[in-house]
């Protein structure tokens, strides 16, 4: 098939939407049912607003942390309770605005979700079906650019998940305590950190705006240790969506009822 460059478009002017062979329509597919299904599942359980708090061994679901609503039970609400109690304010809606801006700004779900939702484009070598892109230099896409500060209140939420992972090891009695439950809050947390810190955002402040790394050895360090990460990025961010629904599932499940946790100790 014979092709021509037209200089204005700044493209090959190919009248088939793509000539790749290969099932290129499946990575954008799954990444839309993956997110649709995950967005769906998090909103419901954002406003559900019960079964998020196992007293007796004060696990907390970090759909729900930090718990600042006046609904909050009082043994989950670590740092006070002001927001009011209405259907439609999540418990946690202080943090949960500002961890959805860090995701949806965060360079991989970036690619993610404009292949997947927007089309812009889905594949490699595939044809979009939008006749003009202005990349990120207007409204709304501009605000892509504000990932940095969004990444600074993510790792300060991340602190918060910590805090509460450690806290579920004293039972509501004042007694240690240590189950499934904790195993649970820690994995999700750690994967937490890793996603967090493999940042592409975090990595250009770690090592950023210095012209000797041998003039900063812990921060070339550090630097190297960030880049590493860095390359799982994709990775880290499919796993804490697992992690984050999973932890918040069992702790649901334990807070109803349905299921009792599995204790090692107490």
């Amino acid at each position: 098939m014979s092709s021509t460059t037209d200089a204005s478009a700044g493209r090959a002017q190919i009248s088939a939407r793509t000539l790749r062979t290969d099932r290129w329509w499946l990575p954008p597919l799954a990444n839309f049912v993956g997110l649709t299904a995950w967005v769906l599942y998090a909103t419901v359980r954002s406003f559900m607003q019960e079964w998020y708090f196992v007293e007796p061994y004060n696990y907390l679901t970090p759909f729900y942390s930090p718990c600042v609503s006046v609904g909050c039970v009082e043994e989950a609400a670590h740092f006070g309770r002001f927001l009011p109690d209405v259907w439609w304010l999540p418990y946690a809606a202080v943090s949960l605005p500002f961890l959805l801006l860090f995701r949806l700004t965060c360079y991989y779900y970036r690619k993610a979700y404009y292949r997947s939702f927007w089309l812009s484009p889905p594949a490699c070598a595939v044809a979009e079906p939008h006749r003009k892109y202005t990349g990120e230099t207007r409204f709304p896409l501009i605000g892509q650019n504000l990932h940095r500060y969004f990444f600074y209140i993510a790792t300060f939420v991340a602190l918060i998940n910590t805090y509460d992972a450690f806290y579920a090891f004293v039972r509501t009695d004042g007694e240690f305590g240590f189950g499934l439950g904790n195993v649970i809050l820690l994995v999700n947390v750690f994967f937490l950190w890793c996603y967090s810190l493999s940042c592409h955002s975090c990595r250009s402040i770690i090592g950023g705006r210095l012209n000797h790394f041998s003039k900063h050895p812990v921060r070339y360090k550090f630097w190297q240790f960030v880049s590493r990460l860095n390359t799982k990025h994709m990775q880290f961010a499919w796993i804490t969506l697992a992690t984050l629904a999973f932890t918040d599932f069992y702790i649901m499940a334990v807070a109803a009822g349905w299921i009792p946790d599995l204790r090692i100790i107490n």
